[in-house]
């Protein structure tokens, strides 16, 4: 039965995660030390205890996710023979889908991310971005409503669009609340996001920037397994194709919906999100309820896995 891997991003990440990995595993506890060592700060400290604040911040809680995602995919596969036919990650999850397939390596992963983070809080001054969700329009309802409040000066886009009527919107703070204003009067709910920047839109474009030069710098490989990519929704496996998609996804919206949907197109019927949380098997729930969806973050969750 065609199976597929899902890795989560931004959003996902709470205070103590990953401290019953490390405790577990002593192998853990090494790759904890090296993400430790490659960003220069005590992320093992971030993760276990925070404070929030710290965790949050972009440049820490990219890295964070990755790192705990991989710890579990190692304990994971230590103590259960897994195999998968397609892999996906949300936003900074597809950084950790090229990790789980052998198209980059964990040490050139986490710098990147961790450098993506800070270049991605860095692009919009604080205060002049914002996100807001959107949850009972259409694709289209949306696009024209965020259409209609950008201009020459003015950026406001879909960033995710996320599948069970819900699509996040990017851009100007003046703009995209405006959008939600609208999108109440139509009876849609519409709630501002607490979010540092506004992700997935043209306004990262010197982030984007900064992701390009950074993976000019790292080896990449092909992928073992395809990687259904953010940016397009579409499986991909070349190592060329993997470095553009990681770099234009950070201006153009995530089709998360469309991914799922291509899973169902590629007979997928068991899905594993590995990492903290469990946001991504509720979208797929939403997207297409009729797949297994199994979440794989904790010891206890990984002990009673079977996949």
């Amino acid at each position: 039965m065609p199976k597929a891997l899902l890795f989560p991003g931004q959003g996902s990440q709470k205070i103590g995660m990953g401290k019953d990995l490390y405790d577990h595993s002593p192998m853990v506890r090494a790759l904890f030390e090296e993400a430790d060592d490659a960003v220069g700060k005590s992320l093992s400290d971030i993760c276990f205890n925070g404070p929030k604040e710290a965790l949050t911040q972009t440049e820490n809680t990219q890295p964070a996710l990755l790192l705990c995602s991989i710890a579990a995919l190692k304990v994971i596969e230590q103590e259960h023979d897994i195999s998968f036919d397609l892999v996906a990650g949300h936003s900074l999850g597809e950084w950790t889908a090229c990790v789980a397939t052998g198209a980059m390596s964990f040490a050139d992963a986490i710098v990147a991310v961790h450098h993506r983070g800070k270049a991605m809080q860095e692009a919009v001054p604080i205060g002049e971005g914002a996100m807001a969700a959107i949850i009972g329009l259409s694709s289209d309802d949306v696009t024209t409503l965020c259409h209609s409040h950008a201009g020459d000066r003015r950026v406001c886009m879909p960033a995710n669009f996320n599948g069970g009527g819900q699509i996040v919107i990017s851009g100007h703070k003046d703009a995209v609340e405006q959008v939600v204003a609208v999108a109440k009067e139509k009876k849609a709910r519409a709630i501002m996001l607490p979010v540092s920047a506004p992700f997935h839109c043209s306004l990262m474009s010197s982030a984007a920037d900064v992701v390009e030069k950074t993976l000019a710098s790292i080896p990449c490989h092909d992928s073992s397994v395809p990687i259904v990519v953010n940016v397009t929704a579409t499986p991909i496996t070349e190592a060329a194709q993997i470095k553009q998609s990681l770099i234009k996804q950070v201006t153009a919206p995530v089709l998360w919906e469309q991914t799922i949907q291509e899973f169902v197109q590629s007979k997928i019927d068991s899905v594993l999100e590995i990492g903290t949380g469990n946001v991504l098997t509720g979208l797929v729930r939403r997207i297409a309820p009729e797949m297994t969806r199994h979440n794989a973050g904790t010891i206890e969750q990984i002990s009673s896995l079977s996949f």
